[in-house]
């Protein structure tokens, strides 16, 4: 059997914050929390993948310092465009915008990129051959 991919785990300085900010712009919620030393690790899901795919927060953590051209991110699939500009709109009145809503040639599609409490670049996409959206491109 092959490996499957299952979970990301991130050391995080802020819980609440990083917890607070993965449900409210990428709608994953807690499903489980257990002690560690430094508080509690909590692990996050969205709406019926929680038997897919989990990021684990652990406290404890340093601030990643990502500079702007390091691409590395978190991708979320979204919907439609829309839902890109609404995380874009929401994304820049909260000061954490840091890649502006653009169009690129596929798999790219759309999509903006937003920075978490713990200084991670998080992309939120439409357009790409993954997740919602995925059957509809030609």
């Amino acid at each position: 059997m092959p490996a499957v991919l299952t979970h990301i785990a991130m050391h995080v300085q802020d819980l609440d914050a990083c917890v607070d900010f993965y449900h409210h712009y990428a709608d994953m919620n807690i499903i489980h929390a257990r002690p560690h030393k430094h508080g509690e690790v909590k692990w996050l899901a969205e709406r019926g993948k929680e038997k897919e795919f989990i990021l684990v927060l652990i406290p404890g953590g340093k601030n990643r310092p990502q500079d702007d051209g390091d691409f590395s991110h978190l991708g979320f699939a979204m919907e439609s465009r829309k839902a890109v500009d609404e995380i874009a709109e929401r994304a820049r009145a909260d000061g954490i915008l840091e890649w502006e809503t653009r169009e690129e040639e596929y798999p790219v599609g759309y999509y903006c990129g937003v920075r978490d409490p713990a200084g991670n670049f998080v992309e939120f996409s439409y357009g790409q051959p993954l997740g919602p959206g995925a059957d509809d491109i030609a």
